[in-house]
């Protein structure tokens, strides 16, 4: 899927949410779903309690989204085509170092079943999603810099499952460098993006050596992220 890359200036100082704040900056896990590891509790971090508030449900994480078995089934059906792909380190605007993609319309039984649950959970009832399913491969040295999908091809709204690694997503406030939020997307996990979140913040995946989140060290491996969106309306 191509994307628009609009760069923006990065500000990135120590958060000034105060304590009651922070409190309100911890997403809970989706119903039925397990339960984070101590470091992973808090998946939301942002520059100011007022920001989190104003995003409301337009930004969500959901822990364990997946199994290790789905996860499984997943790699399974990626890994044989991925595999004959090289790692790119040159995207066509400049926005992915470090990547292969591929794109996919046919699943196996688990795979749909996971991609039917994704879309009951992120997308609104009746919305038309655009056409296969993106997968994006970064290495370990890969990472995404900031961008807003094209808003030409995408709708409100932006899901994607994670797969192989934790890793740390930024996303900033495209007028005002100084917004900001950080979301910690656990190995299979799943985040989603609405409307605000979609339009007016550029989003990105740091790179393994700027890994790090509320002062926190999140190493992160090679990651794959299946990427599903609606067509705009």
């Amino acid at each position: 899927m191509r994307v628009l890359l609009r760069a923006v200036k990065q500000i990135y100082r120590q958060p000034l949410c105060n304590a009651a704040s922070r409190k309100r900056s911890i997403a809970s896990s989706s119903e039925g779903s397990g339960l984070l590891q101590p470091r992973h509790e808090k998946l939301i971090f942002c520059s100011t309690a007022e920001l989190f508030q104003e995003l409301g449900g337009n930004v969500e994480v959901r822990t364990e989204f997946i199994s290790e078995e789905e996860e499984s089934a997943f790699m399974k059906e990626l890994e044989q085509g991925l595999r004959k792909k090289r790692y790119e380190f040159d995207h066509w605007d400049d926005a992915i170092h470090g990547y292969r993609e591929t794109e996919r319309d046919r699943w196996g039984a688990m795979c749909t079943g996971v991609l039917e649950r994704l879309r009951t959970v992120a997308f609104p009832k009746g919305s038309t999603l655009l056409g296969p399913v993106h997968v994006l491969d970064l290495d370990k040295a890969g990472y995404i810099k900031p961008h807003i999908d094209s808003v030409k091809f995408c709708g409100s709204t932006i899901a994607g499952l994670s797969l192989l690694s934790d890793s740390i997503m930024r996303l900033v406030k495209e007028d005002d460098a100084a917004q900001w939020l950080d979301l910690l997307l656990p190995r299979r996990s799943l985040y989603i993006l609405r409307d605000q979140a979609r339009y007016e913040f550029t989003h990105e995946i740091l790179r393994d050596e700027d890994s790090v989140f509320d002062g926190e060290r999140v190493p992160r491996q090679r990651r794959i992220s299946v990427i599903c969106r609606n067509l705009p309306s």
